[in-house]
């Protein structure tokens, strides 16, 4: 896969979902904590682009992958020749029926 040309397309579903925590952390934790967030979605984007395939794909659907890039956050993913679509960003505190 030609990694220059890859597309990273987030879902409506994974934008509420950034937004909600965001708006968690804001209430919760001080600003600090909302930067480590984007950081961690940052340093995804990076390594997922390099290598799309390297989460393992989710036990619930293998239709897509699942990222876990902390204890509380996960990301599911699918991947197609030219794009790198990200399905749901999720709190894994959250029950499995929340996941995608």
């Amino acid at each position: 896969m030609d990694n220059k040309h890859i597309f990273i397309f987030w879902s409506g579903r994974a934008i509420k979902g950034t937004l909600i925590i965001r708006e968690y952390l804001q209430l919760k934790f001080s600003q600090r904590e909302i930067d480590n967030f984007y950081l961690l979605l940052e340093s995804f984007e990076k390594r997922v682009v390099l290598n799309p395939k390297l989460y393992p794909k989710s036990t619930k659907n293998s239709k897509f992958h699942r990222a876990v890039l902390s204890k509380q956050l996960s990301i599911f993913y699918n991947v197609s020749k030219k794009t790198i679509k990200v399905i749901a960003v999720i709190d894994n505190r959250m029950g499995y029926s929340k996941w995608p």
